[in-house]
This record gives C-alpha cells, structure tokens and sequence, in this order.
C-alpha cells in the first residue's frame, strides 16, 4: 500500500440543507474501501516503519490500561496523536446539582480532540490530491422500494440484519439504512422487528 497513486477517494453526497438555487448543497466524505484490523497494521508497521511484529498491538493495549487508570485520576492525557479526557454522563435526570450522589455518575465514553498532527500526516500522503469516487443516489435508491426488498432479504440471510449490513447491500448511508429499517418496525402490520444485542441493534422478520 506505500507508494499509493491516484488520490484519497471520496464520494460526494446530498445534505438536507438547500442552497441559494433551491438544490441541495452536497457534502463530501472518504469512499470506504474497507476496514483494516488492528493485525493488519501490525503487520503493515513491522514491513514499512520499522517496528517489530506485535509490537503495535502492545503498545495500544499498554496504552489503553494506563490511559483508562490515569484518566480515572481526573487528567487529560496529551500525546502525538491528539488529546484524550474521560466523557461523564448521569445514570437518571436530575435538575437539582445538590440531588447528585455519587452513584448516579457514570462514565459515558473518552472525548478525543485530535489536534493538528493528523492534517500535517495527510498532507505528506496526498501528493495526488484526491479522487472523485462515483457513488449511488442515496434518494433515488430509497424511493426504489425493489431494491430494498433485495438488499434487506439478502441482509436477512443469516436470519437478522444490521444497519451496517443492510446500508452494504442496499448502498446507503448507515442514516439512510436507519432510516429505511426503522421505517419497517412502524405501523399496524411491521416488517422487522428491532430488538438490542450489546451495543447495537438487530432486526428480523416479523
């Protein structure tokens, strides 16, 4: 993959703002091609950087431990890569501060702010610019109710589906996916039914 040519691909797409001619104003976004696992990198390190194999991986889990233990001190980790803080949310409303206790405080995720290091790594690796990457009309395949009917029985082939699964065959947005899927779980006769498993959610037939 070093030595890439032919430019960062990116799709351009509909937003639900209009603009001064009445049209939609389009976004850009990167074209996925894929996601790399974490052995991959390791992998891809130890051949192009100079690292030994595994040695990512450690780093990363080694990592991830002390940040999570120094973080729980109430520090804000500054590193290479950006900055990283602990989110807290509350388990239940409350309106009265004097009514929070300690056991209604939880930790809600890690806010990442990763400051300008990432513009200056793109920039080394966009020599060729970037690459327009044709993509299907969002609207058009929403409002094509045979397309959707293939794409979500070929979602459903292992008895349920995702938003990631179905937004894959049917090409849409993972909004749009949602959208489409939450769609089928309204009204008197529903066509899926929407029930959570960890941290997403899973349709099936109803």
């Amino acid at each position: 993959m070093s030595g890439k040519t032919g430019g960062m691909p990116y799709e351009v797409h509909p937003s639900p703002m209009k603009g001064k001619d009445g049209k939609n104003i389009v976004y850009v976004r990167p074209h996925s091609t894929g996601k790399m696992s974490m052995k991959f990198m390791d992998d891809f390190c130890s051949k192009n950087y100079g690292l030994r194999y595994g040695e990512l991986t450690r780093a990363f889990e080694a990592f991830v431990k002390a940040a999570a233990e120094v973080m729980t001190m109430g520090y804000r980790i500054e590193t290479p890569i950006g900055s990283f803080a602990p989110k807290l949310s509350l388990k239940r409303e409350i309106t009265d501060p004097k009514d929070v206790k300690n056991r209604d405080v939880q930790v809600d995720g890690v806010e990442y702010n990763p400051g300008k290091l990432w513009k200056e790594s793109f920039r080394q690796w966009l020599t060729d610019g970037f690459n327009k990457v044709d993509n299907p009309n969002v609207q058009e395949l929403m409002a094509n109710p045979n397309h959707l009917d293939e794409a979500l029985r070929k979602s459903l082939a292992r008895g349920y589906t995702t938003v990631t699964d179905f937004a894959f065959h049917a090409q849409l947005t993972k909004y749009s996916a949602r959208k489409q899927l939450e769609a089928w779980t309204k009204g008197d006769n529903p066509r899926l039914i929407r029930t959570r498993m960890g941290q997403q959610y899973i349709y099936t037939e109803c």
